[in-house]
């Protein structure tokens, strides 16, 4: 059974890897794009959001049988709550009751949160179970990637570039 220290995962497998002191204004999108942007192009490709989500599969599959059992997705869920409450304080923002933005929160935390909650939404159990039979397959999860991919692609060019998030 593979495990990888919580800190790598943060930094490895998450959608908005740790980029401390960014605010919205700086950059939603070239965060995503920093940890999306596999070839560093200014660019995401269909192949490499699939590629990414391939990782994120790979490192929360912790026995390794290409699904995603109820520990390894509480893991997996863990893991983005965590991420997500970073990304707030790191925008001027907290979490508030149940996950929600706090009605505080300046609008640019609040945008934040929205773009934030908008990545990690396409990671859930819901979203990815495509069959709706309970369980996360490794292809469920690699292939839904298209379907987010076209949300995230406003554009409707192909590829997920800055422009996406109106920057």
């Amino acid at each position: 059974m593979k495990r990888l220290p919580l800190s790598l995962a943060f930094l490895a497998a998450l959608p908005l890897a740790a980029l401390p002191g960014l605010t919205w204004a700086q950059g939603f999108g070239a965060e995503f794009m920093t940890n999306w942007d596999l070839d560093e192009d200014g660019q995401v490709t269909l192949a490499e959001v699939q590629e990414r989500r391939g990782d994120l599969f790979y490192m929360f599959d912790a026995n390794e049988d290409d699904i995603l059992n109820d520990d390894e997705y509480a893991m997996f869920d863990e893991t983005r709550a965590a991420d997500r409450d970073m990304h707030l304080e790191a925008y001027g923002g907290v979490a508030g009751q149940g996950g929600q933005p706090d009605k505080g929160m300046g609008q640019g935390a609040l945008g934040a949160a929205a773009g934030i909650d908008a990545v990690q939404n396409a990671m859930t159990r819901r979203y990815n179970d495509i069959d709706s039979d309970g369980v996360v397959t490794r292809d469920e999860f690699i292939g839904n990637g298209a379907r987010w991919f076209a949300r995230m692609d406003r554009s409707g060019d192909g590829v997920v570039t800055l422009a996406d998030f109106g920057q």
